[in-house]
């Protein structure tokens, strides 16, 4: 990038499972609020806003992104733009925010992810011949049946292949569990009521006592996965405000929270290995900037499933106790086209609490075997 970007405000809702509190709001119905939740933050008028960039995996076409901008208010001349990489769309659209910015074909641009698991349609294949019409769960993510896994099946998998126990999976997300309960008071500054919820509602005190009752969904007996140890489908919705070097210049009141986006990627990796995909995306970010993981202070790591988290932070030495320190997707939930920015919003408010230089990663895996991770510095 040829000019600084950085990132001085972002917003979240409260994740919330499917068929939850947010369950008859559409998508812009839920990130529209963040949007002007995000205005209001940073006193700026809706009409000084160039871009609108969103993630959204499930909403079935169209362009959710023009939707949110139209019902926030922006004016009808901002253009708008809804990435669909599956999970990666979220962090995806903040960095084709930061590229934008980067390139000077923008100062400000609004960017994150939404997705209303709930509403999502129900996807019907047209029968061909007199054939009947035939519903289906999901479009393929790979030309090779033999290379499109189930998102599940793969990661136990994974589990497997690792050797990675049930029990250690489990243990993994108690401790998920206990970082958000520990951090909700202080969360309540990221995330903008709607439909009088402020909280993530998945969040629970989770005991090993608990783990051990619960159903294998699929795997061996040694290394199976359960409800505990994969995210929750859900809904949410997540933004930030991005700016150019000259526009914070032009906003000194911004210079203490902003955070300075240095880089990020996305990178494919195996298909048929989906839950591995951030890997190279990390580690090809941290040498492109000359860092090492011991240089990361906080760390945003998806968390679709444990196994998933554990194996990435594993292969890129990423530390435990600097990773998801308010919790991850296990606690909260899995909205897809929206995790990764939510992410991201969590990145930047853990930013806040570090010291002037610190950096913070974050990454998501996606279907068909792609990753992403952004790097930001305090």
């Amino acid at each position: 990038m040829s000019n600084g970007v950085y990132m001085v405000a972002a917003k979240r809702s409260a994740v919330v499972p499917r068929g939850g509190a947010f369950a008859n709001l559409q998508p812009h119905e839920l990130a529209a609020p963040i949007v002007k939740a995000l205005l209001q933050d940073v006193a700026i008028e809706a009409a000084q806003i160039d871009h609108i960039v969103l993630g959204n995996g499930l909403s079935g076409g169209g362009n959710v992104a023009r939707m949110v901008g139209l019902a926030a208010g922006l004016s009808e001349s901002v253009p708008a733009l809804t990435v669909d990489s599956q999970c990666c769309g979220g962090m995806d659209a903040v960095q084709m925010a930061m590229h934008m910015i980067g390139a000077g074909a923008a100062q400000m641009v609004l960017a994150g992810g939404v997705e209303s698991y709930s509403t999502s349609p129900r996807r019907i294949a047209r029968g061909l011949n007199g054939a009947p019409d035939q519903e289906y769960q999901r479009p393929p993510f790979a030309p090779d049946a033999t290379q499109d896994p189930d998102m599940l099946e793969a990661a136990a998998q994974l589990a497997t292949t690792r050797k990675i126990s049930r029990r250690v999976q489990e243990d993994f997300a108690i401790l998920s569990h206990q970082k958000a309960l520990d951090a909700a008071a202080s969360q309540q500054d990221e995330i903008v009521p709607i439909a009088d919820v402020d909280r993530d509602q998945f969040t629970r005190q989770l005991s090993a006592r608990l783990c051990a009752k619960l159903p294998m969904l699929t795997g061996d007996k040694e290394t199976g996965l359960t409800a505990a140890t994969t995210a929750v489908e859900a809904d949410g919705a997540g933004l930030c405000l991005l700016v150019s070097e000259s526009v914070l210049r032009a906003h000194p009141q911004w210079q203490d929270r902003a955070v300075k986006l240095c880089g990020g990627i996305s990178r494919g990796s195996d298909p048929a290995m989906p839950a591995l995909a951030p890997i190279p995306s990390i580690q090809h970010i941290l040498q492109q900037l000359g860092l090492s993981a011991a240089d990361i202070s906080a760390v945003e790591m998806m968390e679709a499933f444990a196994v998933q988290a554990m194996a990435c932070l594993e292969e890129t030495d990423l530390p435990l106790d600097r990773t998801n320190l308010g919790g991850g997707a296990l606690a909260r939930g899995h909205p897809i086209g929206a995790s990764g920015a939510i992410n991201l919003v969590r990145l930047f408010y853990e930013m806040q609490r570090c010291e002037a230089g610190a950096y913070g990663l974050a990454a998501i895996a996606g279907a068909g075997g792609l990753g992403s991770a952004m790097v930001m510095q305090k």
